[in-house]
């Protein structure tokens, strides 16, 4: 199943993405006398039960094809797929080609950084880049979406505490980041973390260690690996981050982009492929989509 939040008179509605459009959840829920979750939060904090009856509210609106309670995907306002996770957890360097391109040395250990709502943006929405930055690189990744609360769970388990997967662009403004030893200023100005514009439920995806991952600038190409190339996979983050921190339902995890970021280019060349006002930015993953923003010069 294909989840997405849109945005409905001034408030984030649940959608579901069907052959004939985007399935209005609470219309839909109301015309057929259902109780339904509302919201992609509900869905997850009770996935078992709330899945099913989503499931059955779809199978019942596409046996009626009845039009008016489908959307049109390319009119929507579209939301972060997830708006209000607990946590932001970030995995940095977890593609080998990409530790090498940034002159990093392989970790021994998953290296973990966060980010804050206030990162979060959607599907099609306009990201302004900070005014004092003029390094900003584009980083696809694939995005876990928790879907119960996990607290120390070996690896052979981890996975069945994913509920789904997502597209995310950990944006990072390189001058910012790398100004002190700490990360957080270049990962966490506004919007700077797309997610979207679906959480594709697990059973959906199947093995996330075999995914194509890219991101294209203007149309151009710039990244273009396979989740399989991972350091850590999947199940050893999500295994390894509960040994230390509970994840909780609507956590999410961006579990660390391949090479191919402006940062990797040698640093005469690199100006050429920082993101700019007006540049264009789409993360596609097999399976889950294609994310795209458009990047603005933010101004005082």
């Amino acid at each position: 199943m294909k989840l997405l939040t849109y945005k409905e008179d001034g408030q984030l509605k649940l959608g579901i993405k069907t052959d004939l459009g985007v399935l209005n959840v609470e219309k839909a829920g109301n015309t057929y006398n259902q109780e339904v979750p509302k919201t992609i939060e509900e869905v997850i904090n009770n996935s078992e039960n709330g899945l099913s009856v989503l499931d059955s509210l779809v199978k019942t609106a596409l046996e009626v094809e009845n039009s008016s309670l489908f959307l049109e995907e390319e009119s929507l306002t579209m939301g972060p797929a997830v708006p209000n996770p607990g946590k932001i957890i970030c995995v940095g360097v977890n593609y080998k080609e990409h530790a090498e391109e940034s002159n990093m040395a392989l970790p021994e250990y998953p290296l973990l950084f966060s980010k804050f709502n206030n990162t979060l943006s959607g599907h099609n929405q306009v990201v302004y880049l900070p005014n004092d930055s003029n390094e900003n690189d584009y980083e696809a990744e694939l995005v876990l979406v928790i879907g119960k609360e996990a607290k120390n769970v070996s690896k052979e388990n981890a996975l069945d505490y994913v509920f789904g997967y997502s597209n995310g662009n950990d944006l990072s403004s390189r001058d910012l980041q790398f100004r002190t030893v700490q990360w957080l200023l270049g990962k966490s100005p506004d919007g700077f973390c797309p997610v979207g514009p679906y959480v594709v439920t697990s059973d959906e995806v199947g093995d996330p260690h075999n995914l194509q991952i890219k991101s294209i600038v203007n149309g151009e190409v710039r990244q273009n690996s396979n989740t399989s190339f991972m350091i850590f996979k999947c199940d050893e983050l999500v295994s390894y981050i509960s040994n230390y921190m509970t994840l909780n339902p609507g956590d999410i995890i961006l579990t660390g982009t391949p090479e191919g970021v402006a940062l990797g280019y040698p640093e005469d060349e690199r100006a050429n492929y920082y993101l700019k006002d007006g540049d264009v930015v789409t993360v596609e993953i097999d399976k889950l989509g294609k994310l795209t923003n458009t990047l603005k010069q933010e101004t005082k």
